[in-house]
């Protein structure tokens, strides 16, 4: 499991290229964090000169291009994945943030990838020049870029057997303190509050507060308004700054008796992820599985890379049961085959009315030949002067007999046949509107399907898919 998070490196107002390069690579690169500079990569570029092989290809840049964009210049872009506690080694932490780095660029841009250790959650910095090797474009950022980093960093972590975040938020994302398991330091602000709290007691007057306040460890100020500074602090804090609660006029309501408030515990506590067992969970599982000693087998069967991508689908669909994946697949099959058949109907329709224009045509032209041709003295030579013609007409008149036109069946018209054909183009039009999205539906839930089965061991050849599951353990424990 690792979350993710990106942000771009900018010259700034006061600063220079190099001095900010020098400072995010230095940070990167720490050796007190990197085992001495043993947990740290590079791709085409050096890690410990990287910030002026960096500066070298922007110079390059600027003068085949000719762009100078200030401050507003993006020099690089960082990365950080971070992992959940004893689920990967720092090592390994690094091979998978390689792979990231690699996958995102694209192998266009140099970067450096450093695993730290001075945390007990192993994590990745990836620094990547936004200048491409041959120093003539840059780095697009798109929108949703954070997005699909995340979704690349889900797909790497489940094709290592690593575990992923089930319900990322979408807007913000996770809180890497919560996913952690991490709590939070409480601000200067916090700790003053806590005081406050603690010795706000209902029946005290406002000297016997300030008394314990001071006992605590609280220096107080007096002024336009009360400042405090808390035990080893090293500034006052204004009581206008610490909230409606902690106002002169609020505390000696609190005091009184008269308000009351909750006293939330501002600390993060961990979060504990709710799994409950479902379709995803068992697909999860038997990736892990890779990990162990049947994967060279098992490999063998299945490509680790489909299944993640298939876990990501179902993740992204919120298919949580084989039921609902069957269910789903046949659903959207019934109405593609359905939209398919309509298309083909249609398109059927239109080659008979261009295969009876035609004829029709062919008929028109040929008539007066034809006429000729049945007065004429001398039929055989009458014909053979005009074969083409008259062996054409009477082709058409066969096609129409075929197809019952006669003296009780007139032959429609041209124009009406123009008028068939537009109102079938028309309704062509409106079948193909979504119609590769449910044919790209269609498919993907297909191959999910069927990766599902190979994934979790279902036989194909099983007739009735019930028999493999019961209502009860619905995802496959059993198995």
């Amino acid at each position: 499991m690792a979350t993710t998070w990106m942000k771009t490196i900018h010259i700034g107002k006061n600063g220079s290229i190099a001095s900010v390069l020098e400072n995010r690579t230095e940070y990167a690169t720490n050796p007190e964090k990197t085992a001495g500079g043993e947990l740290i990569a590079a791709y085409e570029c050096e890690p410990f000169t990287v910030q002026s092989e960096f500066l070298f290809s922007k110079k390059l840049y600027l003068q085949k291009t000719g762009r100078e964009q200030g401050e507003h210049n993006v020099l690089a872009y960082h990365i950080r994945q971070s992992f959940k506690h004893d689920e990967v080694t720092a090592e390994e932490a690094l091979r998978i943030g390689y792979d990231l780095a690699m996958r995102f660029t694209k192998g266009r841009h140099q970067f450096i990838v450093a695993a730290h250790t001075n945390t007990k959650n192993p994590h990745t910095h990836i620094i990547f020049n936004s200048v491409n090797l041959e120093s003539n474009g840059k780095f697009k950022d798109f929108k949703y870029s954070a997005i699909a980093l995340r979704r690349l960093s889900d797909q790497i972590c489940l094709e290592n057997g690593l575990s992923i975040i089930e319900k990322p938020k979408p807007s913000k994302g996770w809180n890497r303190a919560k996913y952690l398991g991490e709590v939070k330091a409480p601000t200067v602000r916090g700790k003053l509050r806590k005081l406050i709290d603690d010795n706000i007691i209902v029946g005290r007057v406002l000297t016997d507060f300030f008394t314990a306040l001071k006992k605590a460890g609280v220096e107080i100020k007096s002024g336009k308004q009360f400042s405090f500074k808390i035990p080893g602090g090293t500034k006052f804090t204004r009581q206008d700054t610490l909230g409606g609660d902690y106002t002169m006029e609020a505390i000696l309501e609190r005091l009184s008796g008269k308000r009351v408030i909750e006293v939330k515990e501002k600390n993060i506590a961990p979060v504990v992820l709710n799994h409950k067992p479902n379709l995803l969970i068992d697909i999860q599982a038997k990736i892990r599985e890779g990990k162990g000693a049947g994967y060279g087998q098992w490999s063998r069967i299945f490509n680790l890379k489909e299944s993640a991508r298939t876990l990501l689908f179902l993740k992204d669909n919120g298919i949580n049961s084989y039921d609902e994946l069957v269910q789903k697949s046949a659903a959207v099959s019934a109405e593609f085959n359905e939209r398919l058949n309509k298309i083909k109907a249609v398109d059927k329709r239109l080659g008979e009315i261009s295969e009876l224009q035609k004829y029709i045509g062919t008929y028109g032209k040929t008539r007066d030949v034809y006429r000729q041709y049945l007065s004429a003295k001398n039929r055989e030579d009458f014909f053979e002067e005009h074969r083409a013609d008259i062996t054409l007409h009477i082709a058409a008149k066969k096609y129409f007999d075929s197809l019952g036109y006669g003296k009780n069946n007139k032959l429609p018209t041209i124009a009406a046949l123009k008028q068939g054909y537009a109102t079938l183009l028309a309704e062509k039009k409106k079948l193909y509107v979504g119609y590769h999205e449910l044919k790209e539906k269609r498919a993907t839930l297909l191959t999910a399907k069927m990766n599902s089965d190979n994934i979790l061991g279902i036989n194909k050849n099983a007739r009735n898919r019930n028999d493999l599951h019961t209502s009860k353990h619905n995802n496959f424990y059993e198995r």
